[in-house]
């Protein structure tokens, strides 16, 4: 349990999971060196805008809709959905550094030119967005935490929440995908909770993947594992 935030001004916040895992490779580190400064969404560390001056949505990403995927482990979705939606900006969050390495790998190959990348903890790119300028978030097969004194880790927390409600703008869709029944009960007490609305009216409507869904690597275990997917959809009012 440590505090990603270095700066003096920085709130503490607990942060939970993995920062590095194996060795990355040279090519790997060659793509953190060489690519993840100009992907930056703008002034999100502490020690470059210790005042959180919130990020300027026109000249970043020069009037397009703006999405966020949190925690997009290998990247297989936001590349997906980048190339989909080319008109669309993306910012993509994950602290672990080998899934920022294994995406900007995949950024290269792709040539994608509508990805923001956020190597650190979404509540610090909370801060400095401004409130009402997201269109869409997802937030796809989230650390599980499964012993119950660990529940509190989880995203789907008003800590997480009711930041997420604030930079999202009226009328937008909020995805959660799951393979954890746990994880969806907690879902669906907690978001609701926050302010959005599930839309679901039957159960195709959270059996059934959206329709512009690809299924990573977390869903395909899950699936040899037996586990059943959760596709959860939330308005923000």
């Amino acid at each position: 349990m440590t505090s990603a935030n270095k700066h003096p001004k920085a709130p503490w916040r607990n942060f939970y999971g993995r920062i590095h895992g194996k060795t990355l490779n040279q090519a790997q580190k060659d793509y953190l060196d060489e690519d993840l400064a100009a992907l930056a969404p703008g002034g999100v560390d502490w020690e470059t805008n210790p005042n959180r001056d919130p990020i300027d949505m026109a000249a970043r990403f020069h009037g397009k809709p703006v999405w966020v995927e949190i925690g997009f482990g290998g990247g297989e979705h936001l590349i997906h959905m980048a190339e989909k939606y080319p008109d669309v900006e993306i910012i993509g969050c994950e602290p672990f550094i080998n899934g920022v390495a294994m995406l900007l790998g995949k950024i290269r190959k792709s040539g994608a030119t509508n990805i923001s990348v956020h190597p650190g903890d979404a509540r610090d790119l909370f801060d400095v967005l401004p409130d009402e300028s997201i269109e869409k978030a997802f937030l796809n097969y989230p650390d599980p935490w499964p012993k119950k004194r660990h529940h509190r880790r989880r995203f789907v927390t008003d800590e997480h929440l009711d930041p997420l409600f604030r930079k999202l703008k009226p009328g937008s869709e909020f995805r959660v995908a799951t393979d954890i029944p746990d994880y969806v009960r907690q879902t669906l007490e907690e978001v609701p909770k926050a302010g959005f609305q599930w839309t679901a009216e039957g159960p195709t409507d959270w059996r059934d993947p959206w329709g512009d869904w690809i299924s990573t690597r977390y869903e395909q275990k899950a699936l040899r594992e037996g586990r059943t997917p959760h596709y959860l959809t939330f308005i923000r009012p």
